[in-house]
């Protein structure tokens, strides 16, 4: 009876080079409860995907603040109303060199201007100072990144923690970024400034906030799957 059972189990057929086996399938009702359950998750996802990008995790008496230099003006007068609530020592403010026949005025870089900004709005000379990066069509972000890391050495600043205020969904892909270059012996918080053209909590209801959830996950999931700092900075 065994022999009969394990015979009618496996069967090789065109001199073993096909076989058949006999194994459980979902039934109609497995088929459904599966069904189901990626419904759900997909529904976890869609309304928890804009929280997850605009993140905003700051670390306690950071000694820096760093401003994406390429942000609005009031993006730029949130990071000043949090410069001064906070104990910071120095807002950095980044962004790449602008090509020759883009400057603006003496500014040559983002980072430039978002000084300016930040000083014209209220903020202390001597408290702000842009670093900018190398004109570059990809990697912005990273390039901001290293230009900060390459600052800090450079300068002989001691710094354990620092803050990068961002805006909005892009907040948590700038905030992968800068931690993987500035490494592990500092840490790195984050600060999502909210966007004002659309409800986080309804952002499939508004244009502004299809384009940009689906963008910057796109762009996510590109920096934590493919992205490397390594290969970036050979």
């Amino acid at each position: 009876m065994f022999l009969f059972v394990v015979s009618s189990c496996y069967r090789q057929e065109w001199w073993g080079l096909l076989e058949y086996k006999a194994q459980w399938t979902l039934t109609l009702e497995g088929w459904a409860l599966v069904f189901l359950a990626i419904i759900i998750m997909s529904l976890l996802i869609f309304i928890g995907i804009q929280p997850f990008l605009a993140l905003s995790v700051p670390l306690r008496k950071a000694d820096i603040l760093v401003v994406e230099g390429w942000v609005s003006d009031e993006v730029i007068k949130g990071a000043i109303a949090e410069f001064k609530n906070k104990d910071y020592q120095l807002m950095i403010t980044t962004g790449i060199f602008f090509s020759q026949d883009k400057h603006l005025g003496h500014y040559k870089s983002q980072a430039e201007v978002a000084a300016a900004k930040a000083i014209a709005l209220g903020l202390e000379v001597d408290k702000v100072i842009p670093v900018a990066a190398s004109d570059i069509k990809m990697n912005r972000t990273a390039a901001s990144a290293i230009a900060v890391k390459d600052w800090l050495i450079e300068s002989n600043t001691l710094v354990k923690k620092v803050n990068l205020y961002s805006y909005d969904v892009h907040t948590r892909r700038s905030w992968l970024i800068f931690k993987r270059v500035l490494g592990t012996q500092m840490r790195v918080g984050a600060i999502a400034y909210p966007s004002p053209y659309y409800e986080a909590k309804q952002w499939w209801t508004a244009s502004e906030g299809v384009r940009s959830v689906i963008s910057e996950t796109i762009a996510y999931i590109y920096a934590l799957l493919i992205w490397r700092y390594d290969q970036f900075n050979s």
